[in-house]
């Protein structure tokens, strides 16, 4: 039994827990319970490689001494002395006016006064030896982005909650800043990434020696969110656009599970500058810059789909019966509608053509002719059914719905119902009309398809801080089509003919490896007196049995002809023809099934060629062993042999 009435403290005896320890009436002796920030999950690509983690990094502190009987002055220029020392050793000082230095020393000198930015390992390892006495290296938890800008738009970023405390310590301050998300995912999914805080608490005497030190609590990291994106698919996404284009977007869709696998808009922006503050300097500088890198194409801008749209419109007709696949429809260079000349793109009448070689050819004034034919409510519901005109529904923030325009959108903001010639334009992806590259991508899913829409999902998995998975995607329906299918083969035909027939306006978008359905498109685009152009290269492969859905979109410089076969199909063929062995196994057609022939009926080995179908040899059950059978099982033995602890998950069949 302990009779010092001092406490293990003024005994001499070291506390063997901050409970323990006595707060004498010296003004230097403290207990201090401080809050340890947990560090955020990670978001991770489908196979887990971390697009978003945390690492330690370090700060330059004053620790200040616990002096005895000094005035303010002296420890202000304690403290500047220091500081003057930090000069030229770190990037980043943080400037302290004189009264917060004293401030300090008043309140919180037990306590370490961050006055640099933060330093990697190595930067501290290299500067460790550098610092005098009263300069001491911090251990922070910091966000790191290892893929700097990739996929920056849909990641996001996080930041400080706010600054430190001043004044008198409280119970449970934060060792250092506590961050959250700002943006993107790591805004969207903040409660989940957030960590659970641990605790730690100081124990100093009379003489402001510190007498112990314990982590009450661990901290537990946050939770992972695990996207359907796949790095390496991304990363060569975002480097076929900085070769391809100054501004643009290109993503890729699995046309049967609807996972959105890249999503990538240019130009991106170092997410990095961010942690863990950006400075006024430089966000103004990333606001102001005309190519706006803050703004992510792929899901936030919305632009007129022009010729991309087209299938839409040539399904709708084939459905509703307006034209099957050998109507011809005479199509010449130009139509007049009401008081209008509606031009072809070529300039040149085509003649009569089918569906077929009007996608091939990318033939407006077909499509004028047969939209008129058809009505816009036709081509239209099936484009809201597409997905047009709403949003994804997926995690993004900022996601345009497009516009699918009505007859009461129309009277709103045109003073007309729909005309005609707000028909004819629309047929070719024009006029009220607009979509992201990410519903382009989507509708093409949908024709891919064939049924139905898939429902995008962005989010493969969220797991809590000790792993279990809380919600995982499954596979969705969106919209059903209401097509029938020898409509949609008709449609993939032709825009098959796009790529491959030598009148096709797709050819530099063709893949070595397998045969790819597309359609081009060009349009103009954002104030006219810019004069400015935008192209499209948008479908999916193979074009017999769809699994991926792509778009890739081109912004043109005022001045610049563009159209979608020249500047958005090779970026198309440059994104997938390198991944020419990961995709060839995937898209192959299952392997010929075994028929099972009597026994006797199968040619002999050496009579067997290649390419021969092979054939199952009946096994005689009489040879095999006998099958052992399985052993009753008491299910109140195995509850007590696995007790079940507190936290584990019970998996009832539901």
């Amino acid at each position: 039994m302990n009779t010092n009435p001092g406490g293990p403290a003024a005994s001499g005896e070291a506390p063997k827990s901050a409970d323990d320890g006595s707060i004498l009436t010296r003004k230097d002796a403290r207990t201090i319970t401080l809050k340890i920030p947990a560090p955020r999950g990670q978001i991770v690509d489908r196979h887990g490689e971390p697009m978003v983690q945390n690492e330690v990094a370090y700060q330059v502190s004053l620790q200040y001494e616990q002096f005895q009987d000094v005035d303010r002055e002296y420890v202000v220029n304690w403290a500047r002395t220091r500081m003057d020392k930090l000069e030229g050793l770190v990037d980043v000082i943080y400037q302290k006016s004189d009264d917060e230095l004293y401030d300090h020393y008043r309140h919180r000198r037990w306590l370490p006064l961050y006055v640099s930015g933060q330093l990697s390992v190595k930067q501290a390892k290299d500067l460790e030896s550098k610092l005098v006495s009263g300069l001491v290296l911090s251990p922070v938890y910091r966000r790191v982005y290892p893929e700097d800008g990739l996929a920056a738009h849909i990641l996001g970023y996080s930041g400080s909650v706010g600054k430190l405390p001043t004044g008198p310590i409280n119970f449970n301050e934060p060792l250092w800043e506590e961050s959250e998300g700002r943006a993107g995912l790591e805004k969207i999914f903040n409660r989940q990434l957030s960590g659970e805080d641990g605790m730690k608490r100081l124990l100093f005497d009379e003489n402001g020696n510190k007498l112990l030190e314990e982590q009450v609590k661990r901290p537990r990291p946050g939770g992972t969110v695990v996207t359907t994106l796949n790095l390496d698919w991304q990363r060569r996404a975002e480097k076929v656009l900085k070769a391809g284009c100054e501004r643009g977007a290109l993503v890729v869709i699995d046309v049967i599970t609807g996972e959105v696998l890249v999503m990538a808009s240019r130009p991106t922006f170092d997410l990095n500058k961010f942690i863990p503050g950006i400075s006024t300097e430089d966000f103004k500088s990333l606001q102001e810059d005309p190519a706006n890198p803050l703004f992510g194409r792929a899901f936030q801008s919305a632009y007129p789909p022009a010729s991309a749209y087209k299938p839409v419109v040539a399904l709708a007709a084939l459905n509703a019966g307006v034209v099957n696949e050998y109507t011809k429809v005479y199509s010449p260079a130009a139509v007049t509608i009401g008081n209008h000349t509606f031009k072809n793109w070529s300039k040149v009448p085509e003649g009569d053509i089918d569906v077929k070689r009007a996608l091939a050819r990318s033939c407006n004034t077909w499509f004028y002719r047969v939209g008129i034919d058809t009505g816009p409510s036709v081509f239209l519901n099936l484009s809201r059914r597409l997905g047009m005109g709403e949003k994804t529904g997926l995690p993004l923030i900022g996601e345009t719905s497009g516009l699918v325009p009505t007859n009461g959108w129309m009277l709103q903001n045109e003073k007309r119902r729909i005309l005609d010639g707000d028909t004819a334009n629309m047929s070719i992806g024009q006029g009220s009309l607009l979509a992201s590259p990410l519903q382009v991508a989507q509708l093409m899913a949908g024709i891919g398809n064939g049924a139905a829409l898939p429902k995008l999902s962005l989010i493969s998995q969220v797991q809590d801080t000790r792993g279990r998975v809380m919600t995982a995607m499954i596979p969705e329906r969106k919209n059903w089509l209401g097509v029938d299918e020898l409509s949609v083969e008709i449609v993939r035909d032709g825009m098959k003919d796009v790529v491959s027939q030598g009148y096709g306006t797709g050819k530099s978008g063709a893949l070595s490896y397998t045969q790819i359905a597309a359609k081009t498109g060009t349009a103009q685009w954002g104030p006219p007196r810019l004069n400015q152009r935008l192209a499209w290269y948008a479908g999916f492969l193979p074009y017999d049995n769809p699994r991926y859905a792509f778009a890739a979109l081109y912004e043109g410089k005022p001045g610049e002809a563009v159209s979608g076969g020249r500047k958005a199909a090779p970026m198309i063929r440059n994104f997938f023809e390198p991944l020419k062995d990961d995709i060839k196994d995937i898209i192959a057609p299952p392997k010929k099934a075994l028929i099972v022939v009597p026994e006797g009926d199968a040619p002999p080995a050496e009579e067997i060629e290649e390419g021969d179908v092979l054939r199952a040899v009946p096994i005689d059950e009489t040879d095999m062993d006998p099958i052992e059978r399985a052993l009753p099982i008491d299910e109140e033995e195995i509850q007590r042999a696995l007790p079940i602890e507190e936290g584990d998950l019970i998996d009832d069949g539901l």
